[in-house]
């Protein structure tokens, strides 16, 4: 029976990749020249953790990490920027957490979606992914297409899609 997985991962190469450039840019820059400011990217709990002085320097470094993702073709809405928090002294810490596999909500709102389209398909949650299977692979391809039409809060990609 046809079947695919609807997931939602981030490359982790490609993440650092833009985290170094994001870093490179801000060193290079004139306004940062004395700054203290840092962006640390830990890759076994993929926190990103953005250290510096004032806010406009803390909005400049987030939209220099979200200008390099996009460049490097990863979707900013994997992202989940959280309060701003003051570190020692006058310093800023900002905590954004890179999202991985599709939480139960999410799997909720996409397997509901996808039963009122009426088509002949089955969805399933399985941990952090949605199984989607039938017996026509035109339907499959139909649920592809309303799912990327739809917005569910962060980037979806759809692999494994067996015969």
């Amino acid at each position: 029976m046809p079947s695919f997985d609807i997931v939602s991962k981030i490359d982790a190469q490609t993440l650092d990749n833009a985290i170094n450039n994001a870093k490179k840019e801000i060193l290079n820059r004139y306004d940062f020249n004395t700054s203290k400011s840092s962006i640390e990217l830990d890759k076994k709990t993929n926190l990103i953790t953005i250290i510096t002085e004032d806010d406009m320097r803390l909005k400049a470094i987030v939209d220099s990490i979200i200008s390099r993702m996009m460049k490097q073709h990863l979707d900013p809405n994997s992202l989940d920027f959280g309060k701003e928090t003051i570190a020692s002294g006058n310093m800023i810490r900002k905590e954004v957490t890179v999202k991985e596999g599709i939480d139960r909500e999410t799997a909720k709102k996409i397997v509901a979606k996808i039963k009122d389209s009426k088509l002949k398909v089955q969805p399933s949650m399985m941990d952090d992914q949605v199984r989607v299977q039938s017996k026509n692979i035109d339907d499959l391809q139909k649920v592809i297409q309303l799912c990327r039409g739809e917005d569910f809060g962060q980037p979806l990609q759809f692999i494994n899609m067996r015969n």
